[in-house]
């Protein structure tokens, strides 16, 4: 959870870098996609932060020679981001590879003269400060922290920051799992549970099957032609709704899968949560507040074939080329705030909303206007799209799978992970991460909105338990 900073002074013992110029190398230097463009402009900095709880001790000497054999031979995290005109390629930045100091990216913390009497609240402090600073673009974009400093849940904390202009979520979490070994088996790569879809087998033939694709692509045109006519609105002037997760009335002025299931419950508990505001209020009462209050969420979504752990090793242990960057379209999605009786109703809304949002195109279409816009007129233009798109919808929403056996990093096994993604001017930052049979929720906020993001926090929870024991009732699941 994003909160607060406190008033706690925390050195950093961080080696130093020697930027000149004999040491960028003479490789080559490659432009950036249109996303990647985007999300390195110093208005968005947009950053991923990634938590990994450690079962032991880390042993830095490890971190630090794990990093020299996996990580930087990956070409992207070898680079800097050049902003500087005289090296852009047709006025564009560029990456530019150079040499690299491992040790100028691993940060330890001192802790010694810090008060860590709630070791859990230091961590949430320390990754709402690390996130909200800003990154130095002379060197690559990257940075692992250690902190030995142990917690209910691991004995030590490595909390590992990106810029958002290396790659996408999806594809710097596949590489962190590139850079793992299964616990069992040290040098297997982690496994990730696939979903696979059932093919069922028709013998519809003839007409039936002519009128059944008609159909279709009935379908498919009219959902495409809705959701790019309301992201026009939302570009002019549709806005949420003001209520208690608005700046303004605070401040007085996969597309890949989504689980159906996590989605259903983030509905549960935003509506678990804004309900409580009006307590006072009859059941009727409150009921007609919260069918006048319409919020939309964004989700970024992969549009590259998903990246493969085993592409990522084979870059990093035999030098094969694999495709990187930022290959990402944007779905905005209406989310279900009603007192609902049925809990699995949110459930149900939810996965009617995604299956449209699967037969639209809205996602490639968001990323054709960025690359468009971006080639024809060019940075401002895409940067106030994007602006105006953040400040009209009210949260980010993402899922991420992970392995669903126990891993190590650089010898240190895992016992949680966490990520979270800052970007845009919205109020809200729901991540989901699955480990093992662990799932892990983190919320980014703006503390002045959102003063309580634990409570909303447990609604998420709680929301996901009554879904869960309403499902095994209603079904008798044992």
């Amino acid at each position: 959870t994003r909160l607060q900073p406190k008033n706690e002074r925390i050195s950093m013992k961080k080696g130093k870098y020697m930027a000149s110029e004999e040491e960028e190398e003479r490789g080559t230097e490659e432009p950036l996609s249109p996303v990647s463009r985007l999300l390195s402009s110093p208005e968005l900095c947009a950053v991923i932060v990634v938590t990994l709880g450690l079962k032991t001790r880390c042993n830095i000497s490890s971190v630090v020679a794990g990093i020299k054999e996996s990580l930087i031979k990956l070409p992207r995290f070898s680079c800097k981001l050049d902003m500087d005109s005289k090296n852009k390629k047709k006025g564009e930045p560029v990456w530019v590879p150079v040499r690299i100091q491992v040790e100028s990216h691993v940060i330890v913390p001192d802790l010694d003269h810090v008060n860590l009497e709630n070791p859990e609240d230091f961590i949430e402090d320390y990754c709402s400060t690390i996130a909200n600073t800003s990154m130095d673009m002379s060197i690559p974009p990257w940075e692992f922290h250690v902190l030995n400093l142990k917690t209910s849940n691991a004995e030590s904390v490595g909390i590992v920051k990106f810029h958002h202009s290396l790659g996408d979520g999806m594809s710097l979490m596949s590489l962190l799992l590139a850079c793992s070994r299964k616990t069992s088996d040290p040098n297997a790569l982690p496994t990730i549970a696939a979903t696979t879809k059932k093919h069922q087998k028709s013998n519809d033939k003839g007409w039936w099957f002519i009128g059944s694709g008609f159909w279709y692509m009935i379908r498919f045109i009219f959902i495409n032609f809705v959701e790019v006519f309301k992201f026009v609105l939302t570009l002019c002037f549709l806005r949420d709704t003001k209520s208690d997760l608005s700046s303004e009335f605070m401040d007085g002025i996969q597309p890949k899968k989504v689980n159906d299931v996590l989605l259903g419950m983030t509905q549960a508990g935003l509506s678990r949560y804004l309900s409580r505001k009006y307590d006072e209020d009859t059941t009727t009462e409150k009921k007609k507040v919260l069918d006048r209050i319409h919020l939309r969420g964004t989700v970024a979504v992969n549009l590259r074939p998903y990246t493969k752990i085993q592409d990522l090793d084979n870059v990093m242990t035999k030098g094969a080329k694999c495709t990187w960057g930022n290959f990402v379209g944007l779905v905005i999605f209406p989310l279900w705030i009603r007192s609902e009786d049925d809990p699995l109703e949110y459930v149900r809304q939810a996965k009617a909303t995604m299956d449209k949002k699967k037969l639209s195109l809205e996602a490639f279409n968001f990323y054709g206007v960025i690359k468009l816009n971006m080639k024809f007129f060019g940075e401002k233009v895409v940067q106030a799209i994007s602006k105006r798109l953040f400040d009209h919808t009210t949260l980010t929403y993402s899922n991420m799978m992970g392995p669903d056996e126990e891993i190590s990093i650089f010898d240190q096994p895992i016992s949680y992970l966490a990520a979270s993604a800052l970007t845009g001017s919205q109020v809200l930052n729901i991540h989901f991460v699955s480990y093992v049979n662990k799932l892990t929720i983190s919320l980014a906020v703006d503390a002045t909105v959102i003063p309580d993001p634990h409570r909303l926090c447990d609604d998420l929870v709680e929301s996901l338990n009554i879904i869960k024991s309403t499902a095994l009732e209603k079904f008798r699941i044992s």
